[in-house]
């Protein structure tokens, strides 16, 4: 009997697809949550996925990887990582498993989303497992941590993070539902898969893999990376369908998918992952900037992805470029002055050598984000701590729900962009934010951020007290500065021989 070779079998099997009798196609993939575009079936099913698997390879590579990973964590169970970590590094850990592991089990619904109403059945196939993978990344991110709940209150309210109406949350619960649990299947694969996993994971994931390696926890390196793989897989689903799309005349309708998708996530990641590796991370243990991380990993990789697939550079292109070495400080300067409202505890990150660091690597950082720190800096030294803690909320995008930001200094820049829509006045960080709402504000003028929360009486009292009460923050699961202000004393001591001089 002849026998088939691997690939001849795949392409069988994985092409079979069904004629239905008792229904009719938009019954059996509604168009509303297949998002077929108004193409035929036959044209779906060109879908050719780059990244080939099978479910016996697939449960083979998974038990092997997980052998590695759990092996790695048994042997380290005895170490006091987390213990003896600085206090940095914590509140890294902190922050991810807060905004992410959750996040898995989002991104698990919109891989079944795409294997269940996906008319491509190479996607349906590859989606199946895609959708195993997010479910195993929710598992680990949860149980991997889970020693620590004992040990750190905000580690524990880390776990419950995504049921809650803290600020931070809201934001990353307005993204992921935007491209996860409200697209069709289409529409979840472009803007999922391709412009949120083919790049932006990488930021987390491995920008985080290997700071966490040069800071000792080797359990966090080994699970991140061991993820990160899954990830580089099932991120391809999406290119063979924005290759369809294109061909058949759809350039436009994915063009704006990514750039919506793109932008979102940039956003998202420059309050996460911009301040863990440029503040949090110990100034020892940073292996790049968050912007040259941003400009190898993430810019190159998006400029070649867009170009071989034939699409264009999202038009907004030049204000990203510029935005990766500017937003993320004012992000992290806005979550350190917040520090109550946030489930972790920032580390200031600005002592004189990590000043003289993100000076070199970000020219003029003293003479604008310096001058603002400058200022917290005097605060704190001369005891003068209430000037150092917020009576508001932050002011908030009504896209992205993230502060709205600018650079201070001379050049001192911070602008709303607003826009009327149905008798309301909306207001937004960027021009892209307000672009982004102009291209479906039928799908986000009904969210509240949490000023419009705070403006409709929904926070009581109307003060700070209300506002955590409202977050389920209490006393010991507020964030406040990482390292106890301990890096002041070498300002109050600079202060000292100054004055003796």
């Amino acid at each position: 009997m002849a026998v088939l070779n691997r690939m001849d079998w795949y392409d069988l099997a994985r092409t079979t697809n069904w004629t239905p009798k008792y229904v009719t196609e938009d019954e059996l993939f509604p168009p509303l949550m297949s998002g077929a575009f108004g193409l035929p079936q036959n044209a779906w099913e060109k879908y050719d996925e780059p990244y080939k698997q099978t479910y016996p390879e697939y449960v083979k590579v998974q038990r092997d990887k997980d052998a590695g990973a759990y092996s790695v964590k048994a042997a380290l169970e005895r170490s006091r990582i987390f213990e003896n970590a600085d206090p940095g590094w914590k509140s890294v850990m902190k922050a991810h498993y807060g905004a992410i592991a959750r996040g898995e089990y989002a991104a698990a619904s919109a891989e079944a989303r795409m294997m269940r109403f996906s008319k491509a059945p190479g996607m349906r196939n590859m989606s199946t497992l895609g959708c195993l993978d997010e479910i195993r990344h929710a598992q680990m991110q949860l149980f991997f941590p889970h020693e620590h709940v004992s040990k750190d209150r905000q580690m524990d309210w880390a776990f419950k993070a995504y049921d809650t109406n803290e600020w931070g949350m809201i934001a990353a619960r307005h993204f992921f539902d935007d491209i996860m649990m409200t697209r069709d299947a289409i529409s979840v694969s472009i803007m999922l898969t391709f412009s949120f996993e083919t790049g932006f994971t990488n930021m987390q994931f491995l920008g985080l893999a290997a700071d966490a390696a040069e800071a000792g926890d080797h359990t966090f390196a080994n699970l991140i990376s061991s993820i990160q793989t899954d990830e580089s897989r099932h991120a391809q689903i999406g290119g063979p369908a924005l290759k369809i799309l294109i061909e058949n005349g759809q350039k436009a309708e994915a063009q704006k998918r990514v750039d919506i998708a793109v932008w979102g996530a940039w956003k998202l990641f420059s309050v996460l992952t911009g301040p863990i590796m440029d503040y949090y991370t110990p100034l020892e243990h940073r292996k790049q900037s968050f912007k040259e991380f941003m400009e190898e990993w993430i810019v190159a990789q998006f400029e070649r992805a867009l170009t071989d697939m034939g699409l264009d550079l999202p038009w907004y292109w030049d204000i990203f470029l510029k935005d990766i070495a500017e937003t993320h400080h004012g992000m992290h300067m806005g979550s350190y002055f917040w520090r109550p409202t946030v489930w972790w505890n920032p580390a200031a990150g600005v002592t004189p050598d990590e000043r003289a660091w993100l000076e070199e690597k970000y020219p003029g950082w003293n003479d604008t984000w310096g001058q603002c720190w400058d200022v917290i800096i005097d605060n704190v030294v001369d005891g003068n701590m209430a000037m150092a803690y917020p009576e508001t909320l932050p002011y908030v995008c009504n896209m992205c729900q993230l502060p709205i930001l600018g650079t201070p200094g001379k050049g001192w820049n911070v602008k709303d962009y607003p826009l009327e829509y149905n008798g309301r006045l909306y207001h937004f960080g960027s021009e892209v934010d307000r672009w982004c709402f102009e291209q479906e504000p039928e799908r986000y003028a009904g969210h509240l951020s949490i000023v419009d929360r705070f403006l409709a009486g929904m926070i009581q009292p109307m003060d700070l007290g209300g506002a955590l009460a409202y977050m389920n923050l209490a006393p010991g699961e507020c964030g406040d500065d990482a390292h106890n202000y301990a890096w002041a004393e070498v300002y109050r001591a600079l202060r000292a021989t100054k004055k003796v001089s």
